[in-house]
């Protein structure tokens, strides 16, 4: 605990509490991130071992599970026993293997946090949560409402406490049933007053505020997340994690006040022991240890066999003579599309990168009153792209008039739309079909729509925002995407940039689906924003001079991809030559063939469609199933991944990865000294770790670390979801997305020599953090002799893959379609 000579440090804990807390966005950047990202500093397994105890979590799956792993053979007993060798050594198998296999352990969870404030039950017989919760959670939603009220909180811009100030100085009820929380709430009683009559002796004070603040740890972390970055919130509003707890003490004074007429005595009164240090060291435990071994070898019994394929696999030679090109995103969802791709044309190339295709911006729609970011969530952009105006506008439903909300307007509208509303209602149940109301990735950039990307003056600015950007700045940007990639030379006629997106209806988790390279938007735009640099005269001359030489007849056309519907979108077709588009239109039946199959490779894992069904029958269902009010799983996102690979892509294209691996294309040659590297692993680890382990976490403790059941889900303020009306908001992810996922960490595989990786990742302390500590797993592959060197302990380890051979197949298809589970690593031939 935190004191002073002084006293209490209110800052400090202020600090302290908000590093544990969710710190997950608004649903409008919902973008996946590592859970425990405040163990982050520590080894992977003790980190997990340490969240247990302080905070109740669980942290790996059951040993029922891992046993029964076990016996259907997804955890291999010679990896078993390499992995407790390697850890226990090799006289310590027997025992081990013994304890794993028959031990019985006490799996109960048990937490630090809430003893202290669980004896208001035992001591006072009273439940201040049910007291409390309700109106503090109307209140705080209702001040940050991001359009469901029609009318703003008053005095929003100067805070909470003004604003509550104002509504009790302003109403004619009170807030509060007793005077003295209404008193302090005029006089803005700090939190160490407020503590002083609630728990008395500050030596509890701490570990009071992180048991109360852990009681509801979604809206705890909402606002501390606010707080921290208020432009999470479009419509912005003054609020900090201190004037939080100040309301939820007040409400608690009140609450027993009313119940005890202001008659009773602090909390620390009826305490005997002394207080608990939540972070003291957590003491050794074997069970742990026994979770940690079979966690390693639920992940090396994968790891193996994809590093098994990568060792015996002979690298294609590089195509010189490309029919087309295609850029998509390195996300896993790609994966599968770019092989069917592949297989259609023997001649086409894909490569992957982060899809804001390194143009950051924000981004302002005809008629928009914000703007919308189109980068990574950490960077702030300094340029604006705007679309300019177009006579098509988009559809609109009366329905949804903002008119509806008021008593006259809202009677007209439910007395005679109201009714084809219903109807239509009761109609898309039974043939859901795609509305102005659906969020669809294609209404992100109209086909026909004219961006302002060029500046040519800078003093063109719009809230400080330079409009657009100039030649020397889209050379900058377009020479690191093409040179991080690889894509140097041998262009072909055609190069396609594909950003993607994704289509849901009555989905509160939308933004997780689209792209999280553009604060999980669609990255049309930037596709867009990209082709129009490359296909720049003036940018393509400046790229010569840098080694980079664009051929006139070569042109960059961007597409959208819908990764929920499998549908695919080209914009500024009319400007290809005549030659490419004779060129496209064959492509693009490539594109569209890849997608069908796609659809049915994808169609596995839902309940209700036939995977070996008429092609056409299965695509045009999983479009449907994307708009349909009661689908829970328009998608599974990103669901079961478990690897990046970082290379070129003859690393790993004659691979069946069953849709496991994010693909960041990299050519080792082209950046000898590693800096490229260093850019791509400073995002692949915190983007597709990140991902990785929100999936992780959410799968192996969903109650805690994860979102539950989306179905009792409501939508709180547009700006997060909870059970019911005044539950807790629900971090992490809800089980319909992480149902099928297994929880290993990602694997990352770079092609390069294991020198300039090590620089790679220790060039930022940040970057290296994730690997050091074990949070992803890194194994490099010498370019030349193929060996694998694994990433431990801060050094290089040569590894043997234990897998002596893998399956060859011709087509996978036949595979995919008999089942719903994993699928094994083959080779295709």
């Amino acid at each position: 605990m935190k004191h002073t000579a002084y006293g209490f440090e209110e800052s400090h804990v202020l600090h302290h509490l908000k590093h544990y807390l969710p710190a997950q966005n608004p649903l409008k950047d919902f973008v996946h991130h590592n859970t425990l990202h405040a163990f982050q500093d520590r080894n992977f397994h003790k980190a997990l071992h340490e969240a247990a105890t302080i905070f109740g979590y669980h942290t790996y799956l059951s040993l029922a599970d891992f046993r029964s792993r076990f016996a259907k053979g997804e955890i291999r007993p010679d990896i078993l026993q390499h992995v407790i060798q390697k850890h226990k050594g090799e006289a310590a198998v027997v025992a081990w293997t013994s304890k794993m296999l028959h031990t019985a352990y006490d799996e109960s969870s048990f937490s630090r946090i809430g003893a202290l404030r669980s004896n208001w039950r035992k001591e006072y017989a009273v439940n201040l949560e049910k007291m409390t919760y309700g109106l503090l959670f109307k209140l705080v939603c209702s001040y940050l409402d991001q359009g469901v009220s029609v009318n703003p909180f008053p005095l929003e811009a100067n805070g909470l406490l003004d604003g509550l100030i104002a509504l009790e100085r302003n109403s004619a009820v009170s807030l509060f049933n007793a005077p003295r929380a209404r008193k302090l709430l005029f006089k803005k009683a700090s939190i160490t007053e407020l503590l002083h009559i609630v728990v008395g002796d500050e030596r509890y004070y701490e570990q009071y505020l992180f048991d109360q603040q852990f009681g509801h740890p979604g809206w705890s972390g909402m606002v501390a997340t606010i707080e921290e970055n208020p432009a999470s919130l479009l419509d912005k509003k003054a609020i900090t994690l201190a004037e939080f707890i100040q309301l939820e003490l007040l409400l608690e004074i009140d609450a027993l006040d009313s119940k005890f007429d202001e008659i009773w005595a602090p909390l620390s009164f009826k305490i005997k022991q002394a207080p608990n240090d939540l972070f003291e060291v957590v003491k050794e435990d074997e069970r742990f240890e026994v979770y940690q071994l079979w966690q390693e070898a639920f992940e090396w019994t994968l790891y193996d066999q994809v590093l098994a394929g990568i060792k015996l696999v002979a690298p294609e030679p590089k195509n010189e003579n490309p029919t087309f090109q295609g850029l998509f995103c390195m996300d896993d969802r790609e994966c599968s599309f770019r092989r069917h791709i592949e297989h259609l044309d023997k001649n086409a190339v894909t490569f992957g990168t982060a899809a804001f295709f390194n143009f950051e911006f924000f981004y302002q729609p005809v008629n928009g009153k914000f703007f919308t970011k189109l980068c990574p969530a950490p960077v702030t952009p300094k340029y604006l792209i705007k679309e300019m105006d177009r006579k098509k506008k988009q559809a609109v439903d009366l329905t949804y008039h903002k008119g509806s909300h008021n008593l006259f307007f809202g009677w007209i509208i439910s007395q005679t739309l109201g009714f084809s509303a219903a109807l239509k209602l009761f109609l898309n149940i039974f043939n859901p079909k795609m509305t102005p109301a659906t969020s669809a990735s294609f209404k992100h950039l109209h086909k026909k729509s004219q961006l302002h990307i060029e500046n040519k003056n800078l003093e063109d600015q719009v809230d400080g925002l330079q409009v657009g950007f100039t030649v020397e700045e889209m050379v900058n940007r377009l020479e690191g995407l093409l040179k991080s990639i690889g894509l140097v030379d041998h262009f072909a006629p055609i190069v396609y940039v594909v950003g993607h997106g994704a289509t849901s209806v009555n989905n509160t988790h939308y933004a997780g689906y689209d792209c999280g390279a553009c604060s999980g938007r669609p990255s049309s735009v930037n596709a867009k924003v990209a082709c129009f640099a490359a296909n720049h005269p003036k940018v393509r001359e400046e790229l010569k001079k840098r080694g980079i030489h664009i051929p006139f007849t070569t042109q960059f056309l961007p597409a959208l991809h819908d990764t929920t519907r499998d549908e695919i979108t080209f914009y500024d077709e009319e400007t290809l030559t005549e030659h490419n588009r004779h060129l496209h239109e064959h492509n693009e039946l490539t594109f569209l063939r890849a997608l069908e199959t796609n659809a049915i490779e994808r169609s596995r894992r839902f309940d209700l469609i036939d995977s070996k069904a008429n092609p056409k029958t299965i695509h045009e269902k999983i479009k449907r199933r994307s708009v349909s009010l009661f689908e829970p799983r328009p998608e599974l996102n990103h669901a079961t991944n478990a690897m990046a690979i970082v290379g070129r892509r003859t690393l790993s294209k004659q691979l069946f990865l069953d849709r496991r691996s994010f693909l960041n294309s990299y050519d080792y040659e082209v950046d000898p000294s590693g800096d490229y590297l260093a850019g791509i692993l400073g995002a692949v680890a915190p983007v597709a770790g990140g991902i990785n382990l929100e999936y992780y976490f959410s799968r192996v403790d969903n109650h805690k670390l994860g979102a539950g059941t989306k179905l009792p889900h409501n939508v709180m303020g547009l700006i997060g979801v909870a059970n019911g009306i005044d539950g807790d908001l629900r971090p992490g992810l809800p089980s319909q997305m992480i149902e099928v996922h297994d929880p290993v960490r990602i694997l990352i595989v770079v092609e390069h020599f294991p020198e300039i990786a090590k620089y790679a990742i220790t060039k930022n302390p940040a970057t290296y953090e994730w690997f050091k500590n074990q949070w992803v797993k890194l194994v490099v592959v010498h370019p030349e002799t193929h060996d694998i060197f694994h990433f431990d302990n801060e050094q290089f380890e040569l590894y043997q893959p234990l897998t002596p051979q893998l399956e060859v197949i011709q087509d996978e298809m036949p595979k995919v379609v008999e089942t719903i589970e994993n699928l094994p690593v083959y080779i295709m031939n």
